[in-house]
């Protein structure tokens, strides 16, 4: 056998061989690999959207600090907007109002005066179809009957003003009284009974102590009444003022001077004459796994898993929020977790009907911290970041008050790393007016250096802290 023909039958024995054993071919090149197959990454699912309900004269829109949360538990804020419809061109309601002048001893003067104008200049915008009882009270207490306003009417008003004179201690319990007793001769026939309370003072004579007279509070609401309550100067207790206005359903408002308290009542009149909805309640039930650390700035009942919170009477455009602390544990990384569901329940003044709105909120767990942070809503963490301020701006306050200057300004320097912190998620434009404003205070606390001037300060900061728990409409 020659060199050709054996070198052809090895060649010839070793493709046989690599069919049967399934080895590389010499004469071909290798197979390549079978392509592995890698499924697309699934997308990391939208943050949830704020969530808005509109059914009725409220527009209800609730959104979360934290779309996204980490495994364990975690503290995030649920804040809910509540908005009163606007009635473009629609004619105001008719009102029945009860007008009640602290003329105790400490009005004297410039500050009786200045009330006096004010409840004329009211009188002058009244139409014929409202009615206004006037009653003025020190240690005792004078009414004009409740009347309706056509012209002879307010004439004869603004005569009875002019005969109020100033007297005796302030019986603000009867001056309640008073008010109440105007109002129900007419309540009937309106869908808007109000009472404006004005003083200068402390309650001095008949009830005094704060809980019988913010119960008459509460029952002038159980009765369809809302009350709203304005002090004058830097004597008057403020906090006894707020929860009149709480309990009453209505507004505070605060004046160091009392030359604008006219504007004070045309603004109460107009939130009057345009109300949308009153009886208004907000209530979160609580899923497992969720727990309410606090409602911020209101006060809340709890029963059970449901958290209630009850609000004023709305006007047209009127608006006022709600933040509040919960905390929630989940540990599945992936999850949608419900947090909270939320019922807002109110009389449609508008359609004369009851209405319930509700909407839930839910987050997402990740175990990811940046996703947490980067999700992180900028609103809602402002929001959150005032309210969490007007707690410590009451405690500056209150420590001002008790002369304890430096702790007040500790607190405000808190104030002050809170929205710092802020920024860095909404941006340093979106805090730059609540930067300002803790500035501004500081100020005022440093340069408080009378007692007159303390009390003013504390005042003024506490009807701060208000609007930043989020009583914005209800604040004057």
């Amino acid at each position: 056998m020659n060199r050709t023909v054996l070198f052809l039958s090895l060649a010839g024995g070793l493709a046989l061989t690599a069919l049967v054993l399934g080895l590389p071919q010499l004469s071909q090149p290798p197979k390549p690999p079978s392509p592995v197959l890698v499924a697309p990454p699934v997308p990391t699912p939208p943050s949830p959207p704020s969530v808005t309900a509109t059914h009725g004269s409220l527009t209800m829109t609730s959104r979360l600090s934290h779309p996204y949360i980490p495994t364990g538990t975690s503290e995030l804020f649920a804040t809910v907007d509540l908005t009163g419809a606007e009635v473009p061109g629609a004619k105001r309601s008719p009102v029945n109002l009860a007008l009640v002048i602290d003329r105790s001893g400490s009005m004297s003067g410039y500050k009786l005066a200045q009330a006096k104008q004010a409840a004329r200049h009211l009188v002058s915008l009244l139409r014929d179809e409202d009615r206004l009882a006037i009653v003025h009270y020190g240690s005792d207490v004078k009414s004009l009957p409740s009347l309706q306003a056509t012209p002879g009417n307010r004439e004869r008003m603004l005569q009875y003003i002019d005969g109020i004179w100033d007297e005796g201690g302030t019986n603000i319990g009867a001056g309640l009284s008073a008010g109440r007793f105007q109002l129900t001769s007419a309540q009937g026939a309106y869908s808007v009974n109000r009472l404006i309370l004005m003083s200068d003072g402390q309650p001095t004579e008949g009830v005094t102590d704060d809980a019988g007279l913010t119960q008459q509070a509460r029952e002038l609401r159980a009765a369809g009444i809302t009350l709203s309550a304005i002090g004058v100067g830097t004597d008057f207790n403020e906090d006894l003022m707020q929860a009149f206005a709480e309990y009453g359903a209505g507004a505070y408002g605060f004046l160091e001077d009392a030359g604008q308290l006219a504007t004070l009542f045309q603004k109460d009149l107009q939130q009057a004459t345009t109300s949308v909805a009153r009886d208004v309640t907000l209530t979160f039930t609580l899923p497992p796994g969720t727990s309410l650390g606090e409602v911020l700035g209101y006060r809340a009942s709890q029963s059970g898993n449901v958290v209630s919170v009850t609000l004023p009477d709305f006007s047209a455009g009127q608006l006022e929020r709600v933040v509040v602390r919960l905390n929630v544990t989940d540990d599945v990384v992936g999850r949608t977790v419900r947090v909270t569901d939320l019922k807002l329940a109110y009389t449609d003044l508008i359609r004369s009907v009851g209405v319930e709105n509700g909407a839930s909120l839910s987050a997402v767990v990740t175990d990811r911290r940046e996703e947490v942070l980067a999700r992180q809503d900028k609103e809602a963490t402002v929001y959150a970041a005032r309210a969490r301020s007007a707690v410590n701006m009451q405690k500056a306050a209150e420590a001002l008050r008790g002369g304890r200057k430096d702790e007040a300004k500790g607190y405000l320097q808190q104030n002050q790393a809170l929205f710092h912190e802020a920024s860095a998620v909404a941006g340093a434009a979106a805090v730059a007016p609540d930067m300002a404003e803790q500035q501004a205070t500081m100020d005022e606390y440093d340069g408080a250096d009378s007692e007159e001037e303390s009390r003013a300060a504390v005042k003024k900061s506490k009807v701060r802290a208000l609007k930043s728990f989020g009583k914005l409409g209800s604040t004057y």
